[in-house]
């Protein structure tokens, strides 16, 4: 059974800490049972909830196909933010974009201490869907170990040594609104959670929902705990083939909701667990985004029918020839992979392309000119890079249709996240579903 232990707090170094948490006193830390690898019984709601919401993600990951080899960076660009957002690090598609292609570097960019935070994100839900989703691959505590220190490299690699907590006024486990387990259980707890992510039978909903409340109750890391525990999220659908193609954003809606979030957690924590009310909640959050990573997909697919057809407008305009470019021209070749590109230099399209940088430079200035692309400068007012503005206002968009809970976002107002996105020279977005 799960259980509170009683532990002292008496610190020894409080010279940093304001009066109520210097005082000594006695908290309860909350205990999990082990999860074994078989999934618990639900109640009739429950399971049918996730049975709902795993047919949703196979229609939706079908319905998607071939395109989600490329939608996805924008969905886990998309998931990434809203989960940092989530942890209180707010950003834009658009700098992320920025930031993940610069690397960060210096220079009047833009890049931020949060824009690196988020693009490590990118990279942690990347590797644990590429490495960790494979389902012939036995999960392991260092695997989990590995992928958080992705998320937050400015830590040591490992789970924690002492105890930490969970909110609250201060910085004491006395005031916290939550104080997971002490660090001698946390090896324990995470091998036998490494086991449950292994194993793939049952309901992949149910064992997603399930697996990611119980990292989040281990809180095995000083830091990153909850972009990890999101990021596992996408590992065990991998793993049981429930999305094939795509990632879908859960994180987006969650963000949508914290204090839903929150309270679906501590429902999960209850003793007895009121499992299957964190289990609906997952299931509804699973849903809608899926419905709204379809949406994202087919206004993309509309997307690059505008922006193509705004190229051969330019063209006709100006007089160039042939009007509708080769199969084989520079232009064309960007065209087609704005979706997973939308943030380009000279340098990245001559490598991508195989052209040389003169080449890359007139295309990136005609379809620049053309509207479809941004040009993007340094404080200095140096050029240092060319956005799809268009492309990265629907993740906007998509964010905004999550958090709100559908797609009208004209009228709606989210709590969190990204303002409204600006409509561009090419056409309008989608407002509504």
């Amino acid at each position: 059974m799960p259980h509170y232990v009683e532990l002292l707090w008496n610190p020894e170094d409080a010279a940093h800490l304001g009066r109520k948490d210097r005082a000594p006193g006695r908290y309860s830390a909350y205990v999990p049972d082990e999860l074994g690898t078989q999934l618990p019984q639900l109640g009739r709601e429950a399971q049918q909830a996730a049975e709902d919401a795993l047919a949703v993600l196979a229609r939706a990951d079908e319905r998607i196909g071939s395109s989600g080899g490329y939608l996805s960076h924008l969905l886990i660009r998309s998931e990434s933010i809203s989960s940092s957002w989530i942890e209180g690090n707010s950003i834009s598609p658009k700098k992320l974009a920025i930031a993940e292609l610069l690397d960060g570097r210096p220079g009047g960019t833009g890049s931020t201490r949060v824009a690196l935070d988020v693009v490590a994100n990118v990279r942690a839900t990347e590797a644990a869907i590429a490495a960790l989703g494979d389902r012939n691959h036995q999960v392991t505590i260092r695997d989990i170990e590995a992928l958080q220190h992705i998320i937050a490299p400015r830590l040591g690699l490992g789970v924690r040594t002492e105890q930490n907590w969970v909110g609250g006024p201060g910085w004491s486990p006395l005031r916290a609104d939550f104080v997971p387990p002490p660090e001698t259980e946390v090896q324990r707890l995470v091998t036998d959670l490494a086991g449950f992510i292994t194993a793939t039978d049952g309901n992949p909903v149910v064992r997603a929902a399930i697996a990611h409340a119980q990292f989040e109750t281990i809180h095995p890391f000083v830091d990153g705990n909850g972009r990890t525990g999101r990021a596992l999220i996408h590992t065990v659908l991998r793993r049981a083939d429930a999305l094939r193609n795509t990632l879908i954003p859960i994180s987006t809606v969650f963000a949508g909701d914290k204090d839903a979030y929150l309270e679906g957690l501590t429902a999960f924590r209850e003793i007895p667990s009121r499992l299957d009310d964190w289990v609906i909640g997952f299931a509804h959050a699973a849903e809608l985004a899926a419905g709204n990573a379809v949406l994202l997909a087919d206004d993309i697919a509309a997307l690059d029918e505008r922006v193509f057809d705004a190229l051969i407008g330019y063209r006709r305009q100006h007089e160039l020839s042939p009007v509708v470019p080769r199969s084989d021209a520079v232009v064309l070749k960007i065209l087609k992979t704005l979706a997973a590109e939308p943030v380009l230099t000279i340098e990245t399209v001559a490598t991508r392309h195989n052209v040389s940088t003169a080449a890359a430079h007139r295309a990136l200035v005609q379809l620049a000119d053309a509207g479809i692309l941004g040009r993007n400068k340094d404080q200095k007012g140096r050029l240092v890079c060319w956005t799809a503005d268009q492309h990265l206002a629907l993740v906007s968009l998509t964010e905004r249709s999550n958090r709100v809970g559908a797609g009208d976002t004209e009228h709606a107002k989210p709590r969190l996240g990204p303002a409204a996105p600006a409509v561009g020279r090419v056409g309008a977005l989608r407002t509504k579903a």
